[in-house]
């Protein structure tokens, strides 16, 4: 008789593993629902970037300037054309960001419109070392290319000011170093040329989500404001300081030749081989994380809770003296993992705090009064509905900590282990009864 009663414990216990196992599959298909709506949401983001502008990089201007050099081949001398690219001796931006939250539908993403003020200067020696044995500038066929990852975005710019000279914008289709540009064309006269060659210009720029700046001086400056409380500063170098607060942010960046995998000076040739976009660093609009990306932590968990409640069940079982049946617990496992589904529908409508509230009350009613019809004890569902609401609890808690949700997690697993421990202290498991001594 014993034999047969531990074999019929057994085979309980492994029955609901085997059901919290089979609970991944719905858990999965909740898991690929949540990817399917965030492929969504990530497609509504770039029909607005589209439309408004994308994620800019942007830099100072660049002289670009033709070069032609003799070369023999063979028996014959031809003329071989190139362009060589110079960059400044010193760059430095201001950038001034308004962001707002823009809709496509259910979905949301952050856009700006920055203000950016551009001046530096270039160095006359670095123009005249352009010139050597063998090698005629096209001075008169000179150019200041500006790279502007996406040129749909620019809304305003003014004349480019340059020494004593202004000169007008206008499309480029050469770009620097596979980065779209507008250029300004330039004649120069290197022999009335002043020992410093400054410029300045304005720029009102449309982008979505990030702004980023290539450091293409010898010494790079950045100064960045917004109206954001969260920003994240990102790329190739960290700001040397920054002040962030409720009502938005402030940093700045130095950046020398010396820090950058950029060369001052390139030919057309060495072009393909710079990856500009290695070096940017700028500021991000960062939003606290989305409600997707909070669904897939809760879906995380979702084994884990659907277990801790089965074992509840099933202390009930043993402690007092019930009967709850497989499909019994397979629909408490069902209606645990419909959870995840109210809780992803709702979170695109009305947020995902009100979502989680709104979806853990009905789980926990609705589990709550299912206990209490099965285990045929109103106070056994009311026992269940409350440790399932701190077990909701706790999940919003790992879900809305990003810092300590690792720390928190284990905690609140050992405190279950504990509790578990404690309560079949005295559980005498081959004869399911407490003990002689348990009383």
């Amino acid at each position: 008789m014993t034999t047969r009663l531990v074999h019929s414990v057994t085979f309980k216990v492994l029955g609901i593993g085997l059901l919290a196992l089979l609970m991944l599959i719905p858990l999965a298909q909740v898991n690929d629902l949540i990817r399917e709506r965030e492929g969504r949401a990530h497609e509504a983001t770039a029909q607005i970037a589209a439309r408004w502008g994308g994620q800019q990089l942007v830099g100072g201007p660049v002289l670009v300037v033709p070069v032609q050099t003799r070369q023999r081949q063979g028996e014959a001398t031809v003329t071989v054309e190139t362009r060589e690219y110079l960059l400044p001796d010193r760059l430095g931006l201001r950038a001034n960001l308004a962001p707002e939250v823009r809709r496509y539908g259910l979905y949301e993403t952050v856009v700006y419109v920055a203000e950016l003020n551009v001046e530096g200067r270039f160095a006359a020696a670095d123009l005249a070392a352009l010139e050597g044995p063998g090698r005629e500038v096209q001075w008169q066929r000179a150019e200041l290319r500006v790279p502007v990852a996406d040129v749909r975005g620019i809304r305003r710019v003014s004349p480019l000011r340059f020494a004593d000279r202004e000169l007008g914008f206008g499309p480029d289709a050469g770009g620097v170093a596979g980065v779209a540009a507008i250029a300004a064309p330039l004649v120069v006269d290197p022999s009335s040329l002043a020992p410093q060659l400054p410029f300045a210009f304005e720029l009102t720029l449309a982008g979505s989500e990030r702004l980023a700046v290539l450091p293409l001086a010898r010494q790079t400056e950045l100064r960045a404001a917004g109206a954001w409380p969260d920003p994240g500063f990102d790329g190739a170098f960290l700001p040397a300081g920054h002040r962030i607060d409720a009502k938005g942010f402030e940093a700045n960046w130095q950046v020398l030749d010396l820090n950058r995998r950029i060369a001052q000076r390139w030919s057309e040739s060495e072009a393909a081989g710079i990856a500009l976009g290695d070096s940017a660093f700028g500021v991000s609009l960062v939003r606290p994380a989305g409600p997707y990306q909070q669904n897939v932590r809760a879906g995380k968990y979702g084994v884990l809770f659907i277990a801790l409640t089965f074992v509840a069940f099933f202390l009930f079982e043993v402690l007092r003296g019930l009967r709850v049946h497989a499909v019994q617990y397979l629909l408490v496992g069902v209606a645990l993992c419909t959870f995840y589904v109210v809780l992803l529908a709702l979170s695109e409508q009305i947020g995902f705090a009100l979502a989680y509230l709104a979806a853990a009350a009905a789980t926990v009613c609705l589990v709550g009064g299912y206990a209490a019809a099965v285990l045929a004890q109103r106070r056994s569902g009311f026992v269940l509905g409350g440790l399932l609401a701190l077990v909701y609890a706790l999940l919003y808690g790992l879900v809305a900590s990003e810092d300590y949700a690792l720390l928190m997690g284990a905690l609140a697993l050992l405190a279950t282990v504990t509790a578990l421990m404690y309560l079949t202290r005295r559980v005498d498991w081959y004869a399911m009864g407490p003990t002689a001594r348990g009383a």
